[in-house]
Protein backbone atom coordinates (compact mmCIF):
# COMPACT_ATOMS: atom_id res chain seq x y z
CA UNK A 1 0.00 0.00 0.00
CA UNK A 2 2.72 2.61 1.02
CA UNK A 3 4.80 1.08 -2.03
CA UNK A 4 1.55 2.56 -4.06
CA UNK A 5 1.24 6.04 -2.44
CA UNK A 6 4.82 6.59 -2.93
CA UNK A 7 4.24 6.09 -6.47
CA UNK A 8 1.08 8.54 -6.59
CA UNK A 9 3.19 10.92 -4.99
CA UNK A 10 5.80 10.90 -7.77
CA UNK A 11 3.54 10.57 -10.38
CA UNK A 12 1.31 13.54 -8.99
CA UNK A 13 5.02 15.54 -8.62
CA UNK A 14 6.05 14.57 -12.14
CA UNK A 15 3.13 15.66 -13.84
CA UNK A 16 3.65 19.57 -11.93
CA UNK A 17 6.74 19.82 -12.80
CA UNK A 18 6.01 18.92 -16.34
CA UNK A 19 3.30 21.46 -16.31
CA UNK A 20 5.43 24.32 -14.79
CA UNK A 21 8.05 23.57 -17.48
CA UNK A 22 5.83 23.79 -20.83
CA UNK A 23 4.23 26.76 -19.50
CA UNK A 24 7.80 28.86 -18.74
CA UNK A 25 8.30 27.34 -22.22
CA UNK A 26 5.08 27.75 -24.14
CA UNK A 27 5.25 30.81 -27.00
CA UNK A 28 2.52 33.44 -27.37
CA UNK A 29 2.36 33.57 -31.34
CA UNK A 30 1.20 36.50 -33.16
CA UNK A 31 -0.18 37.39 -36.44
CA UNK A 32 -0.89 40.99 -38.14
CA UNK A 33 -4.66 40.55 -37.03
CA UNK A 34 -8.21 41.21 -38.83
CA UNK A 35 -8.06 43.84 -41.63
CA UNK A 36 -10.24 46.82 -40.62
CA UNK A 37 -13.17 47.23 -42.94
CA UNK A 38 -12.64 49.96 -45.82
CA UNK A 39 -15.53 52.59 -46.36
CA UNK A 40 -16.59 53.67 -49.85
CA UNK A 41 -14.21 56.49 -50.24
CA UNK A 42 -11.09 54.05 -49.83
CA UNK A 43 -11.93 52.11 -52.50
CA UNK A 44 -8.71 52.21 -55.13
CA UNK A 45 -10.12 52.64 -58.58
CA UNK A 46 -7.73 50.75 -61.31
CA UNK A 47 -8.55 49.77 -64.95
CA UNK A 48 -11.22 47.28 -64.79
CA UNK A 49 -9.59 44.91 -67.33
CA UNK A 50 -6.89 44.35 -64.76
CA UNK A 51 -5.69 40.60 -63.21
CA UNK A 52 -2.99 41.38 -61.01
CA UNK A 53 -1.30 38.42 -59.32
CA UNK A 54 0.73 39.19 -56.20
CA UNK A 55 3.35 36.48 -55.76
CA UNK A 56 4.61 35.31 -52.35
CA UNK A 57 6.99 37.42 -50.90
CA UNK A 58 10.48 36.54 -50.44
CA UNK A 59 13.17 37.97 -47.15
CA UNK A 60 16.56 37.32 -46.70
CA UNK A 61 17.48 34.25 -44.85
CA UNK A 62 17.97 35.90 -41.43
CA UNK A 63 14.36 36.79 -41.74
CA UNK A 64 12.84 33.46 -43.31
CA UNK A 65 11.63 32.35 -39.46
CA UNK A 66 8.96 32.79 -36.99
CA UNK A 67 11.32 34.77 -34.79
CA UNK A 68 9.84 37.95 -33.44
CA UNK A 69 13.22 39.87 -34.46
CA UNK A 70 14.86 43.01 -32.86
CA UNK A 71 18.26 44.87 -32.61
CA UNK A 72 19.86 46.74 -29.60
CA UNK A 73 21.52 49.77 -31.72
CA UNK A 74 22.62 50.56 -28.76
CA UNK A 75 24.59 48.36 -28.29
CA UNK A 76 25.41 46.61 -31.41
CA UNK A 77 22.46 47.96 -34.29
CA UNK A 78 24.58 44.77 -36.67
CA UNK A 79 23.02 42.03 -34.21
CA UNK A 80 19.64 40.60 -34.71
CA UNK A 81 18.06 38.54 -31.87
CA UNK A 82 14.76 37.09 -31.30
CA UNK A 83 12.28 36.74 -28.49
CA UNK A 84 12.26 33.37 -26.71
CA UNK A 85 8.73 33.06 -26.03
CA UNK A 86 6.87 34.96 -28.09
CA UNK A 87 7.19 34.17 -32.21
CA UNK A 88 5.22 35.04 -35.22
CA UNK A 89 2.47 32.54 -36.89
CA UNK A 90 4.42 32.63 -39.98
CA UNK A 91 7.58 34.38 -41.22
CA UNK A 92 6.88 37.73 -41.72
CA UNK A 93 7.20 37.55 -45.79
CA UNK A 94 4.38 35.11 -45.52
CA UNK A 95 2.79 37.25 -43.39
CA UNK A 96 2.97 40.37 -45.45
CA UNK A 97 1.90 38.34 -48.40
CA UNK A 98 -1.19 37.44 -47.07
CA UNK A 99 -1.69 41.45 -45.74
CA UNK A 100 -0.76 42.57 -49.06
CA UNK A 101 -3.46 40.22 -51.08
CA UNK A 102 -6.01 40.92 -48.45
CA UNK A 103 -6.09 44.38 -48.76
CA UNK A 104 -6.14 44.60 -52.50
CA UNK A 105 -9.17 42.63 -52.45
CA UNK A 106 -11.08 44.72 -50.11
CA UNK A 107 -9.96 48.00 -51.64
CA UNK A 108 -10.32 47.09 -55.63
CA UNK A 109 -12.89 45.25 -57.54
CA UNK A 110 -10.20 43.82 -59.76
CA UNK A 111 -9.47 40.24 -59.66
CA UNK A 112 -6.55 39.99 -57.42
CA UNK A 113 -4.57 36.06 -57.47
CA UNK A 114 -2.55 34.04 -55.35
CA UNK A 115 0.68 32.21 -56.69
CA UNK A 116 -1.53 28.79 -56.24
CA UNK A 117 -4.48 29.96 -58.40
CA UNK A 118 -2.77 28.80 -61.86
CA UNK A 119 -4.80 31.50 -63.66
CA UNK A 120 -3.05 33.85 -66.07
CA UNK A 121 -2.80 37.68 -65.03
CA UNK A 122 -2.04 40.68 -66.72
CA UNK A 123 0.68 41.93 -64.53
CA UNK A 124 2.65 40.66 -60.99
CA UNK A 125 3.55 42.10 -58.39
CA UNK A 126 6.90 40.80 -56.70
CA UNK A 127 7.54 42.11 -53.06
CA UNK A 128 11.06 41.62 -51.52
CA UNK A 129 11.29 42.38 -47.74
CA UNK A 130 14.35 44.00 -46.67
CA UNK A 131 14.21 44.85 -42.64
CA UNK A 132 11.30 43.89 -40.68
CA UNK A 133 12.19 44.32 -36.86
CA UNK A 134 12.19 46.25 -34.03
CA UNK A 135 14.98 48.47 -33.17
CA UNK A 136 15.94 49.68 -29.52
CA UNK A 137 17.76 53.07 -29.51
CA UNK A 138 17.90 52.85 -25.26
CA UNK A 139 16.67 50.09 -23.05
CA UNK A 140 13.34 51.32 -22.43
CA UNK A 141 12.71 53.25 -25.84
CA UNK A 142 12.38 51.38 -29.15
CA UNK A 143 10.69 51.45 -32.69
CA UNK A 144 10.03 49.31 -35.16
CA UNK A 145 11.42 49.10 -39.02
CA UNK A 146 10.04 47.88 -42.21
CA UNK A 147 11.40 48.16 -45.17
CA UNK A 148 10.60 46.61 -48.94
CA UNK A 149 10.96 46.47 -52.90
CA UNK A 150 8.62 46.08 -55.05
CA UNK A 151 8.19 45.52 -58.71
CA UNK A 152 5.68 45.43 -60.77
CA UNK A 153 5.60 43.17 -63.98
CA UNK A 154 3.91 42.36 -67.19
CA UNK A 155 3.36 39.25 -67.19
CA UNK A 156 2.80 39.00 -71.08
CA UNK A 157 5.65 40.92 -71.55
CA UNK A 158 7.73 39.76 -68.25
CA UNK A 159 8.40 43.55 -68.86
CA UNK A 160 9.11 45.26 -65.51
CA UNK A 161 6.94 48.49 -65.50
CA UNK A 162 7.87 49.83 -62.13
CA UNK A 163 10.11 49.78 -58.84
CA UNK A 164 10.12 51.46 -55.76
CA UNK A 165 11.23 50.76 -52.25
CA UNK A 166 8.91 51.00 -49.54
CA UNK A 167 10.10 51.89 -45.80
CA UNK A 168 8.93 53.17 -42.65
CA UNK A 169 9.85 53.59 -39.17
CA UNK A 170 7.12 53.45 -36.55
CA UNK A 171 7.31 54.15 -33.07
CA UNK A 172 6.16 51.48 -30.04
CA UNK A 173 4.08 51.99 -27.42
CA UNK A 174 6.13 49.35 -25.48
CA UNK A 175 9.36 48.10 -25.14
CA UNK A 176 9.11 44.39 -25.32
CA UNK A 177 7.25 41.91 -27.72
CA UNK A 178 3.76 42.91 -27.48
CA UNK A 179 4.58 46.52 -28.37
CA UNK A 180 6.72 45.07 -31.44
CA UNK A 181 3.82 43.36 -32.96
CA UNK A 182 1.70 46.11 -32.36
CA UNK A 183 3.63 48.63 -33.97
CA UNK A 184 4.45 46.28 -37.11
CA UNK A 185 1.11 45.83 -37.63
CA UNK A 186 0.35 49.46 -38.34
CA UNK A 187 3.22 50.32 -40.42
CA UNK A 188 2.76 47.15 -41.94
CA UNK A 189 -0.78 48.84 -43.19
CA UNK A 190 0.33 52.15 -43.81
CA UNK A 191 3.01 50.96 -46.09
CA UNK A 192 0.45 48.38 -47.59
CA UNK A 193 -1.72 51.55 -48.56
CA UNK A 194 1.11 53.15 -50.10
CA UNK A 195 1.74 50.49 -51.78
CA UNK A 196 -2.02 49.83 -53.31
CA UNK A 197 -1.84 53.92 -54.23
CA UNK A 198 1.34 52.93 -56.34
CA UNK A 199 0.55 50.16 -58.07
CA UNK A 200 -3.11 51.58 -59.22
CA UNK A 201 -1.18 54.61 -60.52
CA UNK A 202 1.44 52.61 -62.62
CA UNK A 203 -1.53 50.18 -63.72
CA UNK A 204 -3.65 53.93 -65.15
CA UNK A 205 -0.52 54.66 -66.67
CA UNK A 206 0.61 51.82 -68.13
CA UNK A 207 -2.95 51.19 -69.55
CA UNK A 208 -2.86 54.72 -71.28
CA UNK A 209 0.30 54.22 -73.08
CA UNK A 210 -1.13 50.68 -74.58
CA UNK A 211 -4.14 52.99 -75.89
CA UNK A 212 -1.97 55.19 -77.72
Amino acid sequence: MKIKKTILVLTILITGCSATLQSRTSSTVYDLGLIRSEDSSSIVRMPTWVSLMVADAVSPPWLDSQSIQYRLAYHDPSQSHGYANSRWAASPAALITHRVRSHLASVTQNAVLGAGDGVRADYILRIGLEEFSQVFDTPDQSRVVVRFRANLVSRGGRQLLAQRNFSIDQETTQPDATGAVHALTVAVDRLTGELTEWIATELVEDGRRVVK
